[in-house]
This record gives C-alpha cells, structure tokens and sequence, in this order.
C-alpha cells in the first residue's frame, strides 16, 4: 500500500536534515498545485444531473440522432457518444462560453457531434440546418450550469458581489439590472410572486423601489442584502432569503417558463416515431409546465386549472393555435383551445429522482425532476 506522503519523506522535523526539509516543502507545494488543477478540471467537467437515467429512458445504445437542447459543458452529450458508435449528437446552448468549452469537451467524437449557439425554442431551424428530419432522442436540462453559477460575472449568484446581469446569452436581452431598475413596484411584485413564489414578494418590491431611489441597484450583493432586510430575516439560514427572487429574475431574464412552454411542441414534432423526449427541471415552476404540457401532448385537455394559472394558460393556448400541425397529426387534435392532441405517450408518471447516493455526491441534483415521453 502506498504509504503516505509525510511518512515516505519522514515525518516533519525528525530524522530530515535542511535538505531533506526543503524538498519535502517543495514536495507538498507541487502536491498541492496538482490538486488544486484537479479540482478545477473537476469543476469545468462536472457530473451531469440523473445520467444514468437519462441514458436508460433516451437508449442511445441504439444509435441514431440525439439533440442536447442544453449542452452546458458537454457531459450528458458525451455519454449518448460514448454509449454507441453509430450515435450521431447535436448540441445547442445559448451561451458561447458553454459551447467552446463543449467543442473542447468532445473532439475526439470529430464527425459525430456539431454545437449550435442558439436557443432550444431554435430548435427546428437547428435541426433543418443541419439537415435532420427527425430525431431519436431529445434532452433538455433546465438547470444553471456549474459554468453559469460558479462563475460570480454571471450574475446568477449571490455567493460573491458581482454584476447583476443573469443572461443565459450575454450577447442579447435585458439583465437582472435593468428589471430590478425599471419595472414598477407593482410589476415587480408580481414578478417575484409568480417566478418565485415568494410571499414576501411585496416589501421585498417596496424596498427595490426605494434603495434604487438613492443609487441604481446594479450588483447581487446589494439586491441580496435588500431582500433580506425586506424579510427582517436574522442570523444564519438553511436557504438564503433572496434565493426565490433570484431565481424570479433569472426566469424573467431569459424567459424561461413561455420558452419551455413553445419548445415542448416542438420537440415532439422533431421526435420520430417512437423517439423520447427527457426533461429535466429543477424547481415546481418548471416542472408544473413539463407535466401539463406532456398531458396536452398526450391527448389531455388542460383547461380545467385553477385559477392562479389561467392567465398563463390563455397564453399556452394562442401559442398552441399558431403551432402548425403536420398532417399526420391533424385527426389527433383533442380541444381547440388549450391544443390537446394525442402525440406521445407519458412514460413517467411521477418524475425520477436522483437517488441519495447521487445527491451526496453532488449536492446540486437534490432537486431534479426527469420526465420522459414517447411519441406514438
């Protein structure tokens, strides 16, 4: 057994003349630069969210075409490649960075994977550029990656004062800043409320409003220090007070829930027959939007909500008029107007989860939600 390292130089201070010292303290310093760039290769190539999973329901060892709607650092994509040489993978993702580092990722699968820097709701004009009819399997993480969140200029964290900005693509759209500056009170409540579902949405607004009176709020440490006088929350916390209205913004910023809601159409269009489209969320949001939408492709009709949602399903539904369905599916339309059709089958009916293994070795999945269908 390899003794360790203190023990094969001799321990410090016995039996070591000055020499001996000062390679043993030239030793541990190399020793502890490897680790440190260990550490960072592990924080640019992360473990994927639910992989396992995800392989099992999308079955690449079968081979075909699989779209990673949300590349992020490559690694969902790298095990679809890994899984069968005759898989073929394409990658889109809104962030540039992502992308390059992706394409570095996977170059030794040269000739069977290509990225795209555009958006998932892209994703038939992607497919009809690369000139792919259909597709076996389509996956979309909806989580921010370790790429976005650990990087403070981001803007997604309140870890470390950086600039508000929370822009999937940095190149296009107005940032966390220009909201918490701009939108009304009232807007702002609402937005917190509804994204957040943070009760406290109201004197969190009332205290935006406020401070950004005095000077324009422009960075994730003073947003995060307002909300938590907002909430008169004391002392230390399991869950940080500004985390919901973070997260409130960042949906806003990028759209998140009406883009999910178009792309899921478009993904079963893209789907061939009997191909899976794997949905990853990570909070009830999200998921409330994966879970219906995959009702309505199913041939549920949706219009029976309470009425939190009926605003937001009106939308669903003008948006699922202006879809254009194919022929094929013509006959399969359920209801007019929430845009039920018979599509796909619901292979999950409750999400799966990560298990406690997965969890403790990577805290951040605690939350995922996968849901699969197939499309008939």
């Amino acid at each position: 057994m390899m003794q360790p390292l203190s023990q094969s130089l001799g321990s410090s201070g016995q039996g070591r003349d000055s020499n001996s010292e000062r390679l043993y303290q030239i030793t541990i310093r190399a020793f502890g630069d490897r680790m440190a760039q260990d550490d960072e290769q592990k924080d640019q190539i992360h473990e994927p969210v639910l992989l396992d999973a995800v392989i099992q329901w999308l079955r690449p060892q079968q081979g075909g075409t699989f779209i990673d709607c949300t590349l992020g650092l490559g690694g969902h994509a790298e095990a679809m490649l890994r899984a069968s040489p005759d898989v073929r993978v394409i990658g889109i993702d809104r962030d540039a960075e992502a992308i390059r580092l992706a394409e570095r990722r996977l170059k030794i699968f040269e000739g069977r994977f290509h990225a795209a820097h555009a958006n998932f709701t892209d994703l038939l004009t992607v497919m009809s550029r690369e000139g792919i009819n259909e597709a076996q399997g389509i996956l979309a993480d909806l989580g921010v990656s370790s790429l976005q969140f650990d990087r403070a200029e981001r803007g997604f964290s309140f870890a470390e004062d950086a600039p508000l900005d929370m822009r999937m693509d940095r190149k296009s759209g107005e940032t966390a800043a220009d909201l918490v500056n701009n939108l009304s009170e009232r807007e702002l409540a609402d937005l917190i409320f509804e994204y957040g579902e943070e009760r406290g949405s109201r004197p969190i607004a009332r205290a935006i409003v406020r401070e950004r009176s005095r000077e324009p709020i422009t960075t994730t440490k003073r947003l995060s220090d307002i909300v938590v006088r907002a909430l008169h929350v004391p002392g230390r916390w399991r869950i940080h007070p500004a985390t919901r209205t973070f997260q409130a913004l960042r949906i806003a910023v990028n759209d998140e829930l009406l883009a999910l809601d178009r792309f899921i159409p478009d993904a079963v269009s893209a789907l061939a027959r009997g191909g899976r489209l794997a949905i990853i969320s990570f909070h009830s949001l999200e998921d409330r939007v994966v879970k219906r939408s995959f009702l309505r492709e199913s041939g549920r009709c949706i219009c029976q909500l309470d009425a939190k949602e009926q605003a937001i399903q009106k939308i669903r539904a003008e948006m699922a008029q202006q879809t254009s369905y194919d022929a094929n599916n013509a006959d399969r339309i359920i209801c007019n107007r929430c845009g039920a059709r018979r599509r796909v089958e619901v292979l999950t009916r409750k999400p799966t989860r990560p298990t406690e293994e997965e969890v403790r070795r990577n805290p951040r999945s605690r939350s995922a939600l996968l849901r699969v269908c197939e499309k008939i």
